[in-house]
């Protein structure tokens, strides 16, 4: 074979140098590269390496930091409930106190204004006793001087404030001959609700004196102060009206019921 443009003759001597020189050059080139890739490589270990470590270390100061601040926090925390539960227990206390002074107070003014009641309550039921004491003293001494002819009867006998043997009746004043009783209930200011409990003194009267059984009963309502209703009302009901005028009484007796 014979090259054209060098004019030189090629053998198969020349041809197996010149693979061996491209297969030569070849492998230098590649050993080259793998040594240069070995040391990027190599690089990139250390590098990786680095990294690795730095991140390791980073993940440390990290534990670290979250520890201490996980320390500090639990230690705030516990700082801040005890001093939270110290407050509480000082109001707790404080509202305790406030209370216990406030109930002592409020015992006490509720102590004087009980005295105060009773003190009330005494003078106004000595008041009562007194006006009642009064009235009933005044009628029945009325009755007693010559005032004994009453329901068209003249009366043997004049009692006052009279108790029951079988209940608890009581009856102010009771004027007794053989045949007939008559019974006046007493009130220094009476009211029209008291003829119900009056109307019941007849038969009380007879369940407590036997004796009296078959006498006519008749009942009065003596009263220091009258009014229009309350006459109309005994008048209805048959109840004499026994009332002061100046300084006597007067009874009116024209309906009067025998019971």
């Amino acid at each position: 074979m014979e090259n054209l443009n060098n004019h030189q003759t090629i053998t198969p001597e020349s041809v197996l140098a010149s693979v061996k020189e491209m297969f030569a050059a070849s492998t230098a080139e590649a050993e080259k590269r793998s040594a240069k890739f070995d040391q990027g490589l190599e690089k990139s270990r250390e590098a990786w390496s680095k990294t690795t470590a730095e991140v390791k270390e980073m993940f440390a100061e990290l534990r670290e930091t979250q520890a201490t601040s996980s320390a500090k926090f639990n230690q705030e925390l516990a700082a801040s409930s005890a001093k939270f539960e110290q407050e509480m227990a000082a109001s707790s206390a404080k509202f305790d106190q406030e209370m216990a002074a406030s109930r002592a107070e409020f015992d006490k003014r509720s102590a004087k204004f009980d005295q105060k009641m009773e003190k009330l309550s005494d003078t106004i039921g000595s008041w009562s006793n007194n006006h009642g004491f009064f009235a009933e003293e005044y009628f029945f001494n009325s009755f007693n001087n010559g005032k004994q002819n009453f329901f068209g009867e003249t009366y043997d006998e004049i009692k006052k404030n009279l108790k029951g043997i079988e209940t608890d009746d009581e009856f102010d004043v009771v004027m007794l001959n053989g045949h007939s009783v008559g019974l006046v209930e007493v009130k220094f200011k009476a009211h029209e609700n008291d003829l119900p409990k009056i109307l019941k003194k007849a038969h009380a009267f007879k369940t407590n004196f036997p004796k009296y059984q078959n006498h006519k009963v008749y009942l009065g309502l003596a009263t220091m102060a009258f009014y229009p209703k309350l006459e109309e009302e005994c008048i209805k009901e048959g109840i004499a009206i026994v009332k002061q005028v100046g300084d006597t009484i007067i009874i009116n007796e024209e309906h009067l019921k025998a019971f």
